[in-house]
C-alpha cells in the first residue's frame, strides 16, 4: 500500500495547529507543521475570538504543509464547538463571539421562557450549557442582518472553498438539531426567534465540501479538496480513541474533559436529563453520550495567574512532579462550579471554594486541582455507566491530558478502573482517518480505524491503586 498524505487543521480553545497526516503500509503518523496561540480577546462589546489572525495562521500553515509534502491530497478542519460567524453576501459581519462572553446568560433566560429545558432535552438531547449556540443566537442582534450562520470549522471551510455547509457532528452542539432525526429542527428555531434561512445544508463526515478557491491555490500551492471530518474536535478525538472493548469509556481531555461512552441509540430519559448528559453526534451517526467536565482549563488558568504574579515562566512538568510528591491528603472542590468558568484570577476563586482548607503551597494547590478534576471524571464515568446500563471496564483518556501522568493515575485511582492514556493527538488523528477513509486510503468501519490507531499508538496503562 502506498503511503498517502493529508492536511489536518485542528483548532482548540487555547491553541491551533496544522499537521500532515500520513497513512499506509501499517503507518499512521503526524508531522506538526505549525502551532499558534488562540484565545479570547476583549472588545468594546464583549469577548471575541481574533478570527482574522486564526484564519491567517490556518492558510499559512496549509501553505507550509504543501511545501513540505507536495503529495497532500486533501484538507480537513476541526475545532471547538458552539461558536459561529455570521455572513451576509459572503462577508463576515463581525468577529465571532467567544463562548465565555457574559451575554449568553440573558439568552438562557429568554429561550427557556419560550421552550423549557425539559422540552429542549427531548428535542435536541443536549446537556444544559449556558453557551450552547441557540442561547447565543437568541441575544445576537446581528442575526437579523445575516443570511448564513456558520460554526467555526464550517466558516473556515467556507473561506477556503466558497461553499457554505454545516457538518453534522458540530451542528448537533447548536441545540437546533433533532437528536433522533439528525436534521435541523425548524419549528424550534422559529419559535425561539432564529430565522431558519441562516441554517446551512447539512453534510456528513467524509463528504467533500469543495475545493480551494483559485486565489488560495496560488497562495497554498496546490488545488485541494476540503473534506468534512468530525468537525467538532471531540467527534474527531473519539474516532481515534482506541476503545478496547464495547465496555470502554472515553475521556477527551484538554481545556475541557468530555467524559462518556459511544452509543448507537439515544438515552432520552428523565434521569439522563437530570444528570445533564448530552447526545452529541459522532462520526457514522454514533452518539457521544457524555458530560462536559471542566478540564485542564483550571490548571492552565492557575499557572497563568502565578506566572503573571511572578513575572516568570512556570515549567508545568516540574510543578506536576512536585504535586505528585505531596503525601498529605489534599482538599477537593467542585471542578464544575460556575464560578470557575470565566477567565481571571483562578487561584483566588478556587481558594474561595476550598475555604480554610486551601493549600498554602503551589504543589499542594496544583495537586488539589488535579485530584478535583479526576473526581469529577470519576463521577461522570459512573453516571455514564448507570444511565447507559453498560458495565464499564476501562477508560481511554486521549488528548493533551494523556500527557499528565498525575491526572491519569488519579483518574484510575478514583474510578477504580484502568486508564489507557493516549494518543495525545487523538483529534488530529481522527481528522486524518476520516479524510483517508474518504480517499479510499483507510478501513471502512470505526472499529477497524481504531484498531489501526491501537496498532500504531500503544497507550500507556495506569492501574488503580
Amino acid at each position: 500500500m502506498t503511503v498517502r498524505s493529508v492536511a489536518a487543521v485542528d483548532l482548540g480553545a487555547t491553541s491551533g495547529r496544522v499537521m500532515i497526516g500520513r497513512i499506509g503500509d501499517g503507518r499512521l503518523d503526524l508531522e506538526l507543521v505549525s502551532r499558534f496561540p488562540n484565545g479570547p480577546v476583549e472588545r468594546e462589546d464583549g469577548l471575541h475570538w481574533d478570527f482574522g489572525a486564526l484564519y491567517e495562521h490556518v492558510v499559512a500553515g496549509l501553505a507550509e504543509a504543501v511545501r513540505r509534502e507536495p503529495a497532500i491530497e486533501s484538507v480537513g478542519i476541526d475545532s471547538w464547538a458552539v461558536d459561529y460567524g455570521l455572513l451576509r453576501d459572503g462577508e463576515l459581519l463581525a468577529e465571532p463571539f467567544h463562548y465565555r462572553d457574559a451575554r449568553t446568560a440573558r439568552g438562557v433566560e429568554e429561550v427557556h421562557t419560550v421552550a423549557p429545558f425539559a422540552e429542549l432535552y427531548g428535542r435536541n438531547g443536549l446537556q444544559f450549557l449556558p453557551f450552547n449556540t441557540l442561547y447565543q443566537y437568541r441575544v445576537d442582534a446581528r442575526l437579523a442582518d445575516a443570511d448564513t450562520a456558520l460554526l467555526i470549522p464550517d466558516l473556515i471551510a467556507f473561506l477556503l472553498t466558497g461553499t457554505a455547509v454545516a457538518e453534522r457532528t458540530n451542528a448537533s452542539t447548536t441545540g437546533l438539531l433533532g437528536v433522533e432525526s439528525g436534521e435541523w429542527d425548524a419549528e424550534l428555531a422559529e419559535r425561539i426567534g432564529i430565522p431558519t434561512h441562516i441554517l446551512p445544508t447539512l453534510v456528513d463526515p467524509g463528504e467533500t465540501i469543495g475545493t480551494l478557491r483559485a486565489d488560495l491555490v496560488e497562495r497554498i500551492g496546490k488545488k485541494l479538496p476540503v473534506i468534512a471530518v468530525g468537525s467538532h474536535d471531540t467527534a474527531s478525538a473519539v474516532v481515534a480513541a482506541p476503545l478496547s472493548t464495547p465496555h470502554s469509556a472515553y475521556i477527551s481531555c484538554g481545556t475541557w474533559g468530555l467524559v462518556g461512552v459511544e452509543l448507537t441509540e439515544p438515552v432520552l430519559t428523565d434521569a439522563a436529563r437530570e444528570a445533564n448528559f448530552t447526545h452529541e453526534l459522532g462520526v457514522d451517526r454514533r452518539y457521544r453520550f457524555l458530560h462536559n467536565v471542566t478540564g485542564l482549563w483550571l490548571l492552565s488558568e492557575t499557572v497563568r495567574a502565578w506566572e503573571a504574579e511572578d513575572g516568570s515562566r512556570i515549567e508545568l512538568p516540574e510543578l506536576l512532579a512536585a504535586a505528585a510528591a505531596v503525601t498529605d491528603d489534599v482538599p477537593l472542590f467542585d471542578a464544575n462550579d460556575a464560578s470557575l468558568s470565566a477567565p481571571g484570577d483562578m487561584p483566588a476563586r478556587i481558594a474561595t471554594l476550598l475555604g480554610a482548607e486551601a493549600p498554602t503551597t503551589r504543589p499542594a494547590f496544583a495537586r488539589s486541582i488535579v485530584e478535583s478534576i479526576a473526581t469529577a471524571f470519576a463521577d461522570a464515568v459512573q453516571t455514564a455507566a448507570d444511565l447507559s446500563g453498560r458495565e464499564l471496564d476501562s477508560i481511554h483518556l486521549v488528548g493533551g491530558g494523556s500527557l499528565n501522568r498525575l491526572l491519569c493515575q488519579a483518574t484510575a485511582d478514583r474510578t477504580g478502573r484502568p486508564v489507557l492514556a493516549g494518543p495525545v493527538e487523538a483529534t488530529a488523528l481522527g481528522n486524518v482517518l476520516v479524510q483517508a477513509r474518504a480517499l479510499g486510503a483507510a478501513p471502512a468501519s470505526l472499529e477497524e480505524l481504531r484498531a489501526l490507531v491501537a496498532a500504531t499508538h500503544e497507550p500507556e496503562r495506569f492501574d488503580p491503586r
